[in-house]
């Protein structure tokens, strides 16, 4: 009773948020479009308030942020059907077949099924899974494996496989994401705007998206580089790009943190220290080239190493292409590359992402160098912040920007200044409802939406960036 006393508002707040995530899970289906954004911006509302109410007990969020995923354990994704192609790439691999140099659809055109629900599984995937390459990188490819080894033919069993492993990657990132912060001097609580974000939860636990995988690589990752432990850092590094291929534009940035740190951190607290003065400038610690040689050489072996098992020709060919669709083919939720594409049409009267696809990922990675030789001190927090600058262009560059992928800068912010992707993961929910079309035959994305979405993200974007001018820490 004491407890109960003591904590009651919480506490009543988490029992509503427990109640909407069960009906968000069991009784909600993705074309119930107003349900879908009274649930969520309930829950979103419900989210803030609870950080204002419990920001300092820290041991009731964490339990709240375990029992809001526990709710999702045996529903099957409602809003995404990309797990039905995870658990047959699993299968495939339990089976003793390379993912990469099979599609679906080759089987079942033949009328071969060479895993248990092979047709089933088809035809819940939806016809762009089914027809192309996978493009999951062999970690992920390995939990996709282990769910299929765990639960057999069950679909349902292969989810709930997966769905542990995306909350025990969520435990880890609140782990390291906090001793992380800790490094930072940064508060504490700022964790929770990620691991207790309805966002966070719905995407990766209830839609079973394996962002939550890679981050939990990548800022387990960033504390051993703040730590001094520079060499796990890369190994672990390389567990993040072979989950998804996202942290392979951060590399770059490694290079300021190398070799453009004047200052030097001692181990195990935030007090900088000069090494040496030398005409009035202080001097790079010793080896630094040596240590991003081998930064980098860690990084690169240990990824060819996890990918060794598929190589051959052919599969360097199919995964190649299959990522090279997601700039030259693919197009959803876009914001500057559908600006591009109506000059395009009004220029040439024809869709021009094959060229456009071509020069936005050059015009990111002109941005990311710029960054990387860019004045500063070369800290973990800037260069943290230099990630979520980094990211946020590339999506807002992007032809496709599915939902999950907003957890990148989302867990990013945590550690910087920035608050706008928290903004941003809030009305991403609105691309949910992008094929709302006034015609029912009309299939195309309605840009009315997109754009109340994204005027939205740049005004917090350039509020924040821009007109604030708000400064990495340091």
């Amino acid at each position: 009773m004491l407890f109960w006393k003591l904590h009651k508002a919480p506490l009543l707040l988490t029992f509503v948020s427990l109640f909407l995530y069960f009906l968000f899970a069991y009784d909600l289906e993705r074309i119930q479009y107003e349900k879908l954004l009274l649930l969520y911006s309930a829950l979103f509302g419900l989210f803030v308030v609870l950080l204002r109410y419990t920001k300092t007990n820290f041991r009731l969020l964490v339990s709240i942020a375990i029992l809001t995923r526990l709710v999702f354990l045996i529903a099957i994704p409602n809003l995404s059907q990309d797990f039905y192609r995870f658990i047959w790439d699993g299968r495939m691999l339990l089976e003793g077949f390379n993912p990469y140099l099979y599609t679906p659809e080759s089987f079942i055109t033949k009328n071969e099924f060479p895993i248990s629900q092979a047709k089933e599984l088809y035809n819940a995937m939806g016809q762009l899974n089914g027809s192309h390459f996978t493009n999951y990188p062999p970690i992920k490819q390995l939990c996709f494996a282990i769910a299929a080894l765990i639960s057999g033919k069950s679909i349902l069993g292969s989810a709930i496989v997966l769905r542990v492993i995306i909350i025990v990657a969520d435990i880890g990132t609140l782990y390291f994401g906090k001793k992380l912060l800790e490094k930072l001097n940064l508060p504490i609580k700022n964790i929770f705007w990620y691991i207790l974000n309805p966002f966070i939860i719905i995407e990766l636990t209830g839609n079973l998206h394996f962002e939550g995988v890679m981050l939990f690589f990548l800022v387990w990752s960033m504390y051993l580089l703040y730590s001094k432990k520079w060499k796990w850092a890369a190994a672990v590094f390389a567990c993040s790009i072979s989950v998804k291929l996202i942290p392979l534009m951060f590399l770059p940035l490694f290079y300021k943190w190398f070799m453009k740190r004047p200052l030097d951190c001692a181990r195990g607290d935030n007090q900088i220290i000069k090494i040496k003065e030398l005409s009035g400038r202080a001097e790079s610690r010793p080896n630094n080239f040596t240590k991003l040689f081998w930064f980098y050489s860690i990084v690169g072996i240990t990824t060819l190493s996890f990918f060794l098992p598929f190589f051959n020709s052919e599969f360097i060919n199919n995964y190649t292409k299959t990522v090279g669709l997601w700039f030259n083919n693919f197009e959803f939720n876009a914001s500057i590359y559908y600006i591009a594409r109506a000059i395009g049409y009004a220029i040439t009267g024809y869709n021009e992402i094959a060229i456009i696809g071509k020069i936005l990922p050059v015009l990111v990675v002109t941005y990311i160098l710029v960054l990387t030789f860019k004045k500063n001190k070369g800290e973990a927090n800037t260069l943290v912040t230099y990630m979520l600058l980094s990211i946020t262009i590339y999506l807002f560059f992007s032809t496709t920007v599915h939902p999950w992928y907003i957890a990148t800068p989302l867990l990013l912010s945590i550690f910087t200044n920035y608050k706008f992707p928290v903004v941003w993961s809030f009305i991403i929910i609105l691309s949910y409802l992008a094929y709302i079309n006034i015609n029912t035959m009309d299939k195309s994305e309605n840009l009315w939406i997109i754009s109340v979405e994204y005027i939205v993200i740049f005004t917090a974007f350039f509020w924040e960036v821009i007109l604030r001018k708000k400064l990495p820490l340091e």
